[in-house]
């Protein structure tokens, strides 16, 4: 049987792997995915060596165990009652860490569980570390973790001037790279004078089936985040998060968060027969299903909606076809000609934006929306404009690939 060792259980496992750490002072970046093969907390599972010494602890947004379910929620420093060190919130009253959080470690271990999507927060929060390590003279070292969404590349890139804290560089929205990746992009493309070691996995082939990613039947699934529920939350989420930036709800509230989109005041069924009269191959590698949900917290707490659920699993997903970000804004082209007034894009305060439409900021300029709201634009042109970012991406990325 195959065996695949993520970075955490590589650095647990080999003696050698630790020695430069010894009698340094330690943090750790974590979150609630940060767990071994049998499923101990990387906090817990580090602290129980002998030869290390973890003196701090840094949790991004949604906590370093997990305890804030939605966006904008923010978590509080506190002292870890069974290690005895602080817990610094890195999404609380600030989202870079202070020079005092920085003078608590000489080494900065990261390890968090990405979902290969340009608009997950952690990886916002791996540059502003890796800035701050830079200009603190600390060293990092990234436990690396798979890219359940596999290798694929897919989207907008992200336009000068867009940057945000869900918008951390110019990636496009389906990047196809490992956290440990990221990091070497993010300290080429800012220029950082960091010293940065990643302790690689073993064993993990991004493209082998049936994971393409994920090896979901060797290592068990804990949520990153909490919305995060399973690797079909993770395969949908490139397109899935764009409904953020709407009045539609993305199913949260529901059991199935950001695998299905809906509202009550839509026909479903007849949504879903414009997206395959406009671009039918945008539909392929999944099935979409007509569904009713009633959310209980969220958007359209309390009501009914119709909506369609897309499947990615089982007979029904095609790896290399599918393409989620194109698939939910076919979506809200084909809601705009079905419903040209249909109040679409959400007008709120999104991760601490209040000037820039959360739309916008989610697709890392005004390009998306302004191809939806423009009723003589076709898929074609939003499809020219994406494969000439998506070629580019995969030039551009091809000596950060580990794997």
């Amino acid at each position: 049987m195959p065996v695949i060792d993520f970075g955490l259980d590589r650095l647990l496992g080999d003696a050698a792997l630790r020695q430069p750490l010894r009698g340094r002072r330690l943090a750790l970046l974590a979150h609630p995915a940060s767990v071994t093969a049998d499923l101990t907390h990387a906090l817990d599972a580090l602290a129980a060596l002998p030869d290390l010494r973890i003196s701090a602890a840094f949790g991004p947004q949604h906590g370093l165990r997990g305890d804030k379910q939605d966006n904008m929620v923010e978590s509080a420093d506190f002292l870890d009652p069974r290690h005895g060190i602080p817990v610094f919130s890195l999404y609380g009253e600030v989202r870079r860490p202070t020079p005092a959080m920085m003078d608590s470690f000489d080494v900065l271990l990261i390890d968090l569980q990405d979902l290969g999507c340009r608009i997950y927060t952690f990886i916002t929060t791996l540059r502003y570390v890796l800035e701050a390590a830079a200009a603190h003279g600390k060293e990092v070292w990234v436990l690396d973790r798979p890219n359940p969404a596999g290798r694929q590349v897919e989207g907008l890139l992200l336009r000068p001037g867009w940057e945000s804290f869900v918008g951390a560089g110019a990636l496009p929205m389906r990047h196809g790279l490992t956290i440990g990746e990221l990091a070497h992009w993010f300290i080429d493309t800012l220029r950082l004078d960091v010293a940065c070691t990643v302790i690689g996995m073993r064993g993990w082939h991004a493209d082998d089936a049936p994971g393409f990613g994920w090896p979901f039947d060797l290592r068990s699934w804990v949520n990153p985040s909490p919305n995060a529920a399973n690797l079909s939350m993770a395969r949908c989420y490139a397109g899935s998060v764009l409904l953020e930036g709407t009045t539609l709800s993305e199913g949260r509230g529901t059991t199935r968060p950001l695998e299905l989109f809906g509202a009550p005041d839509i026909d479903a069924r007849q949504l879903l027969a414009r997206m395959v009269a406009l671009a039918p191959e945008w539909l392929q590698g999944c099935r979409l299903r007509e569904c009713c949900f009633e959310p209980t917290f969220h958007k359209h707490a309390g009501s009914l909606c119709q909506g369609l659920q897309i499947h990615v699993d089982g007979p029904f997903y095609r790896h290399a076809t599918f393409r989620p970000w194109r698939l939910l804004s076919l979506a809200f082209k084909a809601l705009r000609q079905e419903q040209p007034a249909y109040p679409l894009w959400r007008d709120f305060a999104y991760e601490y934006e209040f000037d820039r439409l959360a739309i916008d900021l989610i697709n890392g300029s005004p390009l998306l929306r302004e191809w939806v709201d423009d009723a003589q634009a076709t898929p074609d042109d939003l499809d020219t404009l994406a494969r000439a970012d998506e070629e580019l991406w995969l030039e551009t990325r091809r000596r950060f690939l580990l794997y």
